[in-house]
């Protein structure tokens, strides 16, 4: 393909390297349609009909579309298959569907994404032609009618996740936090409160996602009594901040459930009751604690740091010490599980990233579209966490198995001998 070249390396399209690259996707793309549709045709070959000809052949290509891509928007001419095969279950005659590039697909998953992230940035939806006009080249198949379209949908989406049965998926462990992202919400001091946990399998899942003024009791009591409705066991282990709200309201819905506090958390809590001075060097023994060998040597640490600090600042001794059991009770899972078991990192860095991507905005804008958008990020990211170290161990720890120093205790009675 020839394009006519400016002076300042622009073409009529925009630069000419966005064309390039524009032109080179496009051609993959074919390409990678063309042997779909190969594939497919070829894996059926052997289907023919009383005549001896093949059911499966080849029929030429579809209207062209244009389609909006990360690489901006090309138009696609997809290869068209005649299936005369007959499903004996529907009578109908079979189809073929690309799972490249399937018949609705007007633009790809990664546009999808992008789409909550300017929302959350202060854009309304009659800002987002011009913004991606800039980024894409072009803002075909994304007018304000069609943004508006998928945020209905997207709210639909978070409404239909929030009201799932959840009684055929156990979570062994769970993380709960308010996050502050300083979003649309229509209260300045409303958080969302997100409850991420564990699978049998180890692999990690969303459980719930609301908003919560504060992050009171009532938000977290509202959170987790209709998880509990929905069909929800109890988690061996919760993991979360000081927020009182959370801690309240889990022994009153699972009281079964242990409490771990977060190492994070509660460093920065004992840190703030310390002069400037003193917080590099308690911050370390902090960290002697919570990085301790085994449950043995942590609540040595933890006498280590009540002598050196008590004298001066037991405002900030109090803190650890009252909360030491839960703070150390990690150390009965397993050595594999320590790191995830620690702090509420699962949910912070999964937050992190959506933080850098918002900022306040003028008007409270949409409660409902808001968590939508963050539903979408947060469902777009899931797919990219992994599964916690170890994950075989973790049905051992549903089933009630003893860890010793981070081990699996597999004859008690030897072990007490």
């Amino acid at each position: 393909m020839l394009s006519v070249v400016n002076n300042d390396g622009t073409t009529p399209n925009g630069s000419l390297i966005d064309e390039i690259v524009r032109e080179g996707a496009r051609r993959m793309l074919a390409a990678a349609l063309e042997a779909e549709v190969n594939a497919y045709i070829a894996e059926l070959a052997s289907e023919r009909d009383e005549s001896g000809c093949r059911l499966v052949v080849r029929n030429g290509h579809h209207q062209p579309r244009k389609v909006t891509t990360s690489a901006g928007v090309m138009e696609v001419k997809a290869p068209r298959v005649n299936d005369k095969r007959i499903d004996e279950a529907t009578g109908e005659r079979k189809r073929f569907s690309s799972a490249i590039l399937p018949p609705w697909a007007r633009k790809s998953p990664k546009i999808s994404e992008v789409l909550p992230l300017l929302y959350l940035h202060g854009l309304s939806s009659g800002d987002f032609v011009p913004a991606l006009e800039q980024f894409l080249g072009s803002s075909g198949g994304l007018s304000p009618a069609t943004v508006t379209r998928l945020t209905v949908q997207w709210q639909a989406a978070h409404r239909a996740f929030m009201d799932r049965d959840l009684s055929a998926t156990d979570y062994v462990y769970v993380w709960a936090d308010g996050i502050h992202l300083r979003i649309r919400l229509e209260e300045a001091k409303a958080a969302v409160l997100v409850l991420m946990g564990v699978r049998a399998d180890g692999t990690k899942e969303l459980i719930a996602m609301t908003d919560g003024y504060r992050e009171s009791s009532e938000a977290w009591a509202g959170l987790l009594r209709d998880c509990a409705r929905r069909g929800m066991r109890a988690p061996v282990l919760a993991v979360g901040d000081g927020a009182p709200g959370f801690w309240n309201t889990l022994n009153e819905v699972f009281p079964e459930t242990r409490h771990q506090r977060c190492w994070v958390h509660k460093t920065a809590n004992v840190l703030d009751a310390l002069p400037k001075s003193a917080q590099p060097a308690a911050k370390r023994a902090i960290q002697e604690i919570c990085n301790a060998e085994d449950k043995e040597h942590a609540p040595r640490a933890v006498r280590d740091f009540e002598h050196a600090y008590q004298a001066k600042y037991p405002k900030a001794v109090k803190r650890i010490t009252d909360d030491e059991d839960e703070l150390l009770a990690f150390f009965d899972f397993p050595a594999e599980h320590w790191i995830h078991l620690r702090t509420t990192n699962p949910i912070e860095s999964t937050f992190a990233t959506v933080r850098l991507r918002t900022k306040v905005t003028k008007g409270a804008g949409s409660r409902g579209a808001a968590l939508a958008m963050v539903f979408k990020l947060i469902e777009s990211a899931q797919a990219r966490w992994r599964a916690v170290n170890a994950p075989h161990l973790v049905a051992l720890v549903r089933a009630g198995a003893r860890f010793e120093r981070g081990h699996l205790v597999e004859r008690p009675e030897e072990a007490a001998a």
